[in-house]
């Protein structure tokens, strides 16, 4: 089993400028127009808020029998588990029996219907002034210490654009045993992946796509060169789904032949690698 075709309906947009920028030769992966985009999907989620830790978090159980040692923390978008796309993206992962825990690092202070309807202000760099890793992160850790005072031993981090540069972060530490990121933003190029290489002994998977400003071909070029050919012994493997752009993996339009292929192919792929690492 993988995942269910949901028809998709129009969540909004915001658009700004790139912050894609090269600085002492280095290319760096920020946020970028399509970061701020989404579709909403349809759907009604099936797990359930628990506060972890003193964390509200989205919790997706599977039904039967499961490992109850082995966690997958998903690590949001800057929608968080505010938007139905990540908790019905969750409750898939957990109808593949791999319980899955998204904690709101953004403290209840997601991008919103209303800062895209205008009822609210918003202010793009203002608000990613007030997410940094530093103001977010001990969220994350405080879910993770009290899911291992539970007995959860084994980690898996699953990061969809903002998400994925904690997965990173975790893998440096120890803390996940495999790792998946889709479309991934705010990572450096080179550095995170020559760090990845030396550092982290958890598998990699990356779903990247053909648009993609936060992570260009060229800054996927170079993931690959850094990581493929077998130089990662742990594990290394980035796919790429022609005709899609950056965000397809969560929040697609799924009326597109081509972004559906790739949303479901990239959770597919990402079942497997659970799967067989987690």
């Amino acid at each position: 089993m993988y995942t269910r075709s949901r028809d998709s309906g129009l969540f909004g947009i915001i658009t700004a400028e790139s912050h894609n920028r090269i600085a002492d030769g280095k290319m760096s992966s920020g946020m970028c127009d399509d970061c701020f985009k989404a579709v909403r999907h349809e759907g009604t989620a099936e797990g359930k808020l628990e506060t972890i830790g003193g964390v509200e978090c989205y919790v997706a159980t599977p039904a039967g029998d499961y490992p109850r040692n082995k966690v997958l923390l998903f690590c949001s978008d800057i929608f968080g588990i505010y938007l139905v796309n990540n908790k019905l993206l969750a409750d898939d992962f957990a109808r593949n029996g791999i319980k899955t825990i998204i904690p709101d690092y953004l403290y209840g202070d997601p991008i919103t219907d209303d800062m895209y309807s205008g009822k609210v202000p918003f202010n793009r760099d203002e608000w990613m002034s007030k997410h940094t890793p530093e103001q977010t992160r001990p969220y994350l850790d405080k879910v993770i210490a009290s899911l291992k005072d539970q007995g959860v031993t084994d980690f898996g981090t699953a990061g969809y654009c903002f998400g994925a540069p904690y997965c990173f972060a975790l893998a440096f530490e120890g803390i996940a045993k495999a790792v998946m990121v889709a479309h991934p933003s705010r990572l450096q190029v080179p550095g995170d992946f020559e760090k990845y290489l030396t550092v982290s002994k958890a598998p990699l998977l990356i779903n990247s796509c053909e648009v993609d400003a936060a992570f260009n071909q060229e800054a996927q070029a170079k993931a690959d060169e850094i990581l493929g050919g077998g130089k990662f012994k742990p594990g290394y493997e980035r796919l790429y789904w022609e005709g899609c752009r950056h965000g397809f993996a969560v929040r697609g339009d799924m009326s597109d032949p081509k972004v559906k292929t790739g949303k479901e192919g990239a959770f597919k792929s990402s079942v497997e690698f659970f799967k067989k690492h987690l």
